[in-house]
């Protein structure tokens, strides 16, 4: 098993919906208790287009990577936090709020080169985007408006997991605890986490040419956190400007 940072999100981190996995084990989140929350946004075709390529072409040389699919959905993460399940209402009314006042579809972003997050012999292989203004207002803005409704930190009842994976990675934990200061504002690194690789072949995608593209995101949700960081379960599509 491939012990999870995923930074996944870290990285990044926008979603695409529609892509199904068997039988997904539901989080073990209690009314009364914690949610582990990645509030991303959905990249358009041709962002969707380049990270299944590239997962294919990652999975062909580590199989027991993940597949993009609905417990791993491609996403540009824009903040990951712990909030009270009983809040989560609150935490789409915020967000719908602060969405409601952002055009996405004016939101053009340059992805410009692959990057990756070391995990012992192997690495999570993601897509960089160039962070805009209009960007890191946007995360700045939700990582306001959701503020009242967080809490430091939570355990493994927080995440979607699975019999055979029911407990969640420290170090993800951590990660997640520390997003907001740690991953926000000049330290922002917008990407989508396209799947797993050993460090020596992701070494030699990285030093290949990459050909810039722009893609746009096209929606945002909600979802709860998995292993690896992943966006594991939709909890709620948020209103975005028409």
């Amino acid at each position: 098993m491939l012990k999870a940072i995923a930074c996944l999100a870290m990285m990044l981190t926008v979603g695409a919906d529609g892509l199904a996995r068997e039988n997904p084990e539901p989080g073990r989140a209690e009314p009364n208790g914690v949610t582990a929350i990645d509030i991303l946004l959905k990249p358009d075709p041709t962002m969707l287009r380049h990270a299944t390529e590239n997962n294919a072409r990652l999975r062909k040389v580590h199989p027991t990577g993940f597949a993009l699919d609905a417990a791993h959905t491609p996403h540009i993460t824009l903040v990951q936090r712990f909030v009270r399940t009983r809040d989560l209402e609150k935490v789409y009314v915020a967000s719908n709020k602060v969405f409601a006042g952002a055009d996405l579809k004016a939101m053009q972003l340059e992805a410009f080169k692959f990057y990756y997050m070391p995990m012992g012999a192997t690495g999570v292989a993601g897509i960089v985007a160039k962070p805009t203004p209009a960007l890191l207002k946007l995360q700045a803005d939700i990582v306001t408006a959701i503020q009242p409704y967080t809490v430091g930190t939570g355990d493994s009842s927080a995440f979607v997991t699975t019999p055979a994976d029911p407990v969640i990675d420290p170090l993800l934990v951590d990660y997640v605890s520390t997003f907001v200061p740690k991953q926000t504002g000049a330290h922002f690194n917008p990407h989508v986490s396209t799947g797993v690789a050993p460090k020596v072949y992701l070494d030699t995608m990285l030093a290949e040419p990459f050909e810039p593209f722009v893609f746009a995101p096209v929606g945002a949700a909600v979802y709860q956190l998995g292993q690896f960081g992943t966006a594991a379960k939709k909890l709620k599509d948020l209103k975005v400007h028409p």
